[in-house]
């Protein structure tokens, strides 16, 4: 695990591969290999399939959002919105906006080139986008700390359950996690390098498509925000105007298309005003999406215990030295900060984008732990990431194909786990 390509490029990369094809794998929809031949048949058999496998209420309402825009066409879209706002006027609790464009967009695109179902293909580019999002997040490691880490943090992704969750589902959370993930890579290398056109390009570009996938936009905007602000005491790397200016064209031209899309300022403005005032009459989100502070923490422990005791271990124990580590406990407590304190909007499908620092940070408590071991340091390496990997597929057999969870709220989690019995799931 601590080997360089120097001292073993081949192996390192033939694991690196492996390790990403296993992720890839349990990323693919369970629907693909239904049907095909006996090759697909064997794989089937193999591949953990969600025991959830009805349309949730999400999913139908973006599947109506792609066969709206497969009718009327881009042009059509402000339609879209005006039908939502007259539904929406008309329920008391709130129901998904088409607003979350991106998204809808994509599986458009995807219908139009492989004539997939418009359900499928909202599953479709949720694997796809879930798979990039591991692809990322080995980049990402690796231009942080080095080949040595895009190997453990691959391996931690890899296995882990929510991220496998999204990928099964035609929920957005998994896609806006690679737009998150992605602008903060890019500001990473954007205060390493200040200066650098096409990555500041680049980087307001992807803000621009963090506004269009989701309004939880606003809780990476402040945690890029926040780094921002922090990086004169921290030292994170250069800012320059250039990058500050980027930080704030990108979120607008986002808002800009949005405004279009939805026929005028007023009506993206009616349309963001009922969504947040009906969701406080939401039966669901009145029952599961508030609670303390610390409700995210209780979630992930249940979900992936190794991984957020790990990732606290190396919380307690960092120094001004660790910029990387540091850069990602900023982002993690800002966001958490806003996310917190939204009443009635807590839901661990939101932290999905957590799931790539917390393990980058869970793996340096691994390494912390194997300076203690003087013979056998790779062995012992390899032999506590492949437990916690072990861990965490047992955790996903155990909530999502095991037992049939769909929302990822306390109680189903209680649940699946058998600390709450009885009861059906949520």
């Amino acid at each position: 695990m601590a080997l360089e390509p120097s001292r073993g490029r081949r192996s390192f990369f033939i694991a690196l591969g492996l390790i990403l094809a296993v992720g890839i794998f349990l990323r693919i929809p369970a629907p693909v290999f239904s049907g095909k031949n006996a090759t697909f048949s064997q794989l089937e058999a193999l591949h953990p399939a969600p025991k959830f496998d009805a349309i949730g209420f999400d999913e139908g309402l973006y599947r109506s959002y792609v066969n709206g825009l497969i009718a009327g066409g881009l042009t059509g879209y402000p339609d879209i919105v005006d039908r939502y706002i007259e539904v929406q006027k008309k329920l008391t609790g709130s129901i998904l906006p088409p607003v979350r464009f991106l998204y809808i967009f994509a599986a458009y695109l995807w219908h139009q080139v492989f004539g997939s179902e418009t359900l499928a293909a909202l599953r479709n580019v949720a694997s796809f986008f879930s798979i990039l999002t591991l692809l990322l997040s080995t980049v990402f490691a690796w231009r942080l700390k080095g080949p040595a880490w895009a190997l453990g943090v691959a391996a931690l992704m890899s296995f882990a359950p929510t991220q496998i969750h999204m990928s099964q589902h035609a929920l957005v959370d998994g896609f806006f996690t690679f737009w998150a993930l992605l602008c903060l890579w890019l500001l990473w290398e954007n205060l390493r390098t200040p200066g650098h056109w096409p990555r500041l390009a680049a980087y307001a570009v992807a803000l621009g498509c963090l506004v269009l996938t989701k309004e939880n936009a606003f809780f990476v905007f402040v945690a890029l925000l926040a780094i921002l602000a922090l990086n004169r005491w921290l030292a994170f790397g250069v800012v320059k105007r250039e990058l500050l200016l980027a930080t704030v064209v990108g979120p607008l031209l986002g808002v800009v298309v949005l405004v279009f899309l939805a026929g005028g300022l007023e009506t993206l403005r009616a349309t963001y005003q009922l969504s947040v005032s009906k969701n406080y009459q939401l039966v669901f989100a009145i029952m599961t999406g508030d609670g303390p502070w610390h409700r995210y923490l209780v979630d992930l422990l249940l979900v992936s215990p190794l991984v957020l005791l790990l990732a606290l271990g190396t919380a307690f124990r960092l120094d001004r030295s660790q910029k990387p580590e540091l850069f990602l406990v900023v982002f993690l407590a800002a966001s958490y900060l806003v996310m917190c304190n939204i009443k009635y909007g807590m839901n661990l499908r939101y932290a999905n984008m957590w799931d790539m620092p917390l393990r980058f940070l869970a793996f340096g408590q691994i390494l912390a732990f194997a300076t203690c071991v003087r013979r056998y340091r790779e062995l012992f390496l390899m032999g506590a990431v492949g437990l916690v990997c072990a861990v965490e597929l047992r955790q996903y057999l155990i909530l999502f194909v095991e037992f049939p969870l769909y929302e990822l709220v306390p109680e189903g989690l209680l649940r699946a786990l058998h600390i709450l019995k009885g009861g059906p799931p949520p």
